[in-house]
Order: structure tokens, then C-alpha cells, then sequence
């Protein structure tokens, strides 16, 4: 078999691509909206000059990924750009609390709990290729270090609250933690909610937090460059249905960037009846309410330490944030949610017109819910940051079912590929991982190992799975 044909154009789909164009097939791509890029996009969403990240907007996994790293892509215009620290999280008292890229620096800076954070995650971040390899694979595998990742794993096991509380002292570190923690989008009384933190916080000291120059889009488009230049082909606008995909699934390998209910949409009829009943039986997660904005001037924060990261965690304390977010785990709206905020025209300052900046703000809710949260949203970056509301020149809502018209993959607001859970972490979607019952087709979506986030990874071990089990054919 000589032709792949990949559904949807996201970061995972376009890295199977290019490790299929690598490996010397013909590869082209099919995606349903004009602009490629699937959560890795930047549009024109408010004002004529300003410029937001439809999905992504700050990128540790990108930056740091094994397989991106791999490839040649500052030749096709991708440049990280870093704020003097990755992340920062406010407090009412007026103060917050800075993560610092330098591990022995934020060592210093978080006081007590310096030493503790730094045995947590020094290791993995001062062997981060190597710990990349293991972390961003499928988990029913042995790894190519296994007594670091052994330790790795006894703290990443434990729930998030749990690890808190007897690693940490204070509720500065706490409430930084829990910010970390809230990617996770699990209970902080789960086993693995400490995972995310771990392996972001690890990321923040080894390849920081940075953003793309000129939005997440320059991701994208760098990874399509690349592609081309093996000879892969992007076909946008191109929304592929059921008989389109048999028709190219008759003569050609089909890598799919797609949730596994897409997938029995587009395929069912292929696929064997109990994996038909396998893809059903997975669940989706909760899904994000967005704001995306143009402003006068930056976010006038009252604790200075905010003006330094892109990243900014809203939610004051650990309890507080613990609550909002298994407020939406149980179906309901919380009233003080946990916000994550970008701020990249502080460092990207050509993504807006001179002087005037764009803001990327979003929540979690509960899959599919229609309730508005702007005014929720507001009030939090207003505790933080008084006089917010008068620097805002324009605002674009994203509805968990906005991202979905916007994005078939983001079903009901989930950006995660399906809900992250200890079952869903080992059956991602099922058992077969990647594969499915038909063996011209796969799954390449953040719905398989290692799941969510901008890293390619998905894409790189399920291409790499089709290649290998093709040779053997």
C-alpha cells in the first residue's frame, strides 16, 4: 500500500502525515474547515488587526515534544517566544505566586516548598528528552527507563490534593499546584490527577511555557510546510463523509484525526461489531466556555508578577479552585470557576494592532452546557486585575457547542478527546489503542495515547504502528 489518506488536519493528524511522507508514501490530508490547523489556529475573531488562538495558545507539549522536535520546523517560520517566567498565579492578598523557568531559581522563589517542588519534578526536567519518550507513549508499555519513571509514577498516581497536602506547606505552593493541576480536568481526589502537574511543572523548567510567534497557527502551518516538502498534499474545505471515506478507504491507508463517535459516523459500517460497541462506550469530558478579547491596554494586574508570564492561573486557592472544578465533574456550574488566561501580545506584540493587546480567557463547565459564563469569567480577572472591564474593546463568546461547529472534534466543548480518567488513561479509546477491528484504518486522534494536548504524539506512535504492521503484511 502506497496511499494515506488522513482525516482532519490537527497537530496529531499532521504529524502521522509526515511520518507516513517519511517513510516514502503518498500522503494527503482532507480537512473540513478552510483554515488548517484543527485546535492549533488563529483567527480574526473580534476586531479588524487583532489576532486570537482559536484552541491552543501556550505551548510546553509542542515545545517540548520528541517527535516535533525532531523536524526541521524553524526552517518554515516556527519561533518560540518566552516571558520571563511561564507562569504566574494571583492571589487576593495582592501578591502571586511566579514559577520561574530556572529550576534553582524557583527553588529559591517558592520559599519552604522549593526543595519539595524540585525533587518532584527536577528529575524529569533535567532528563526531558528522555522522559518526553516515556511520558508521551502509550502507557501499556515498558518504558526505556524504568526506575525513573517508576519514581515518576508513585507521585504521579496519587490524587492531586493528596500530594499537596503532605508535600507542601504552604498556601502559596498549594494554590500554584492546583492551578497546574486544573489542566488535568479530573477531581483533585482522582488517582493521576497529579500526573498533568508533574509533567507540565517538569516542562516548565526544561523547554518553558512559550508561545508561537504569530499564534498557534505558525505550528501548523510550519508542519504542513514540512509536509509538502516530502510531497504530502493539504486539501482544505474538504469535509469528508461516510462514502467519501469508503470510497478513498477502498485503496489507501486511513489515519483519522477524529473522536471515536466521528469515527463511527464516517466508518461504522467497516468496523466489527463489538469494537463499534467499544467506540460507543467512551466517554467524552467536560467541555470549555471561552472569551476571547480585544483590548485597550494589558490586563492591569494588581501583583506585578502577572506582567511577567503568559500564562496566568485564576482561582485563588487550592480549595477553591478543588471546588470549582468538581463542581463541573458532577454536572454543575460553578459559580467562582478556575479561569485560564493567555496574555501573548506582552510578549507577541504584532498579533495586535500598536499598543492595544489580545487576551485568551476560558473555563471548564459541564459537557454541552449552554450556560453563559462571561459575566463568571469577568468578575474573576476583575478580583485579580480591578479596572479590567474598562480596557475591553471587544469580546468574542465561544459556547462549549460554538468550539464544536467550529471544530467537529471538540464535541460538546471537550478539548481533551474524551474524558480523562484511569480507565479512559489505559483503554484510550479501547484496548487496541491506535488500531482498530479493520486494519486499513486508525485512530491518530488525542483520543488515543498519549492524549491531549499540542505534541503530535498521538499521530507519531499510530502512523508508526500502520508502518510497522504494513512491513509485516
Amino acid at each position: 500500500m502506497q496511499r494515506a489518506c488522513v482525516i482532519g488536519s490537527g497537530p496529531n493528524g499532521l504529524a502521522a502525515a509526515i511520518l507516513l511522507a517519511q517513510a516514502g508514501m503518498r500522503v494527503e490530508v482532507f480537512e473540513a474547515e478552510v483554515e488548517p490547523g484543527g485546535g492549533a489556529r488563529s483567527l480574526p475573531l473580534t476586531l479588524p488587526g487583532y489576532l486570537h488562538d482559536f484552541g491552543s495558545a501556550v505551548h510546553p507539549m509542542a515545545a517540548g515534544s520528541p517527535f516535533f522536535n525532531s523536524l526541521p520546523l524553524a526552517e518554515f517560520g516556527l519561533e518560540w517566544v518566552h516571558g520571563e517566567a511561564p507562569l504566574a498565579h494571583p492571589l487576593d492578598d495582592g501578591t502571586a505566586v511566579a514559577l520561574e523557568r530556572d529550576l534553582s531559581e524557583a527553588e529559591r522563589e517558592l520559599g519552604p516548598d522549593g526543595r519539595k517542588w524540585a525533587s518532584l519534578v527536577g528529575p524529569p526536567a533535567k532528563h526531558w528528552s528522555s522522559f518526553a519518550n516515556d511520558a508521551m507513549a502509550p502507557l501499556l508499555r515498558v518504558p526505556h527507563h524504568p526506575l525513573r519513571m517508576a519514581r515518576f509514577g508513585a507521585a504521579a498516581m496519587r490524587p492531586a490534593r493528596m500530594l499537596a497536602q503532605s508535600h507542601f506547606s504552604t498556601p502559596r505552593m498549594k494554590a500554584l499546584f492546583a492551578g497546574i493541576a486544573g489542566h488535568s480536568f479530573m477531581s483533585f481526589d482522582q488517582p493521576f490527577s497529579s500526573s498533568i502537574a508533574l509533567v507540565l511543572g517538569a516542562a516548565a523548567h526544561a523547554v518553558g511555557w512559550p508561545v508561537p510567534r504569530g499564534g498557534a497557527r505558525a505550528i501548523s502551518h510550519a508542519l504542513i510546510g514540512y509536509l509538502e516538502s516530502l510531497g504530502g498534499i493539504v486539501r482544505t474545505g474538504h469535509r469528508i463523509e461516510a462514502d467519501s471515506f469508503r470510497a478513498l478507504a477502498g485503496n489507501a491507508l486511513m489515519m483519522c484525526d477524529v473522536t471515536p463517535r466521528q469515527l463511527l459516523t464516517l466508518a461504522g459500517d467497516q468496523l466489527s461489531v463489538g469494537f463499534r460497541l467499544a467506540l460507543a462506550d467512551f466517554r467524552l469530558g467536560p467541555g470549555v466556555f471561552k472569551l476571547d478579547y480585544a483590548l485597550s491596554e494589558p490586563v492591569p494586574w494588581r501583583a506585578q508578577a502577572c506582567r511577567r508570564a503568559p500564562t496566568v492561573h485564576l482561582g485563588g486557592t487550592m480549595e477553591e479552585i478543588a471546588a470549582a472544578e468538581d463542581d463541573v465533574l458532577h454536572g454543575r456550574i460553578p459559580e467562582r470557576p478556575f479561569v485560564l488566561v493567555s496574555q501573548p501580545t506582552l510578549f507577541d506584540p504584532a498579533r495586535a494592532p500598536h499598543g492595544k493587546h489580545v487576551l485568551w480567557a476560558y473555563c471548564h463547565l459541564p459537557n454541552g452546557s449552554t450556560f453563559d459564563m462571561t459575566a463568571r469569567i469577568e468578575a474573576q480577572i476583575e478580583r485579580f486585575a480591578p479596572g479590567f472591564r474598562e480596557c475591553i474593546l471587544a469580546r468574542h463568546i465561544s459556547t462549549p457547542l460554538t468550539l464544536e461547529t467550529m471544530d467537529a472534534n471538540l464535541a460538546g466543548g471537550d478539548i481533551s478527546g474524551g474524558a480523562i480518567s484511569l480507565r479512559q488513561l489505559v483503554l484510550r479509546p479501547t484496548l487496541r489503542g491506535y488500531a482498530t477491528s479493520n486494519p486499513r484504518i486508525f485512530l491518530c486522534s488525542s483520543s488515543t495515547p498519549p492524549g491531549p494536548g499540542v505534541h503530535g504524539m498521538c499521530g507519531f506512535h499510530a502512523a508508526r504502528l500502520a508502518l510497522s504492521r504494513l512491513r509485516v503484511d
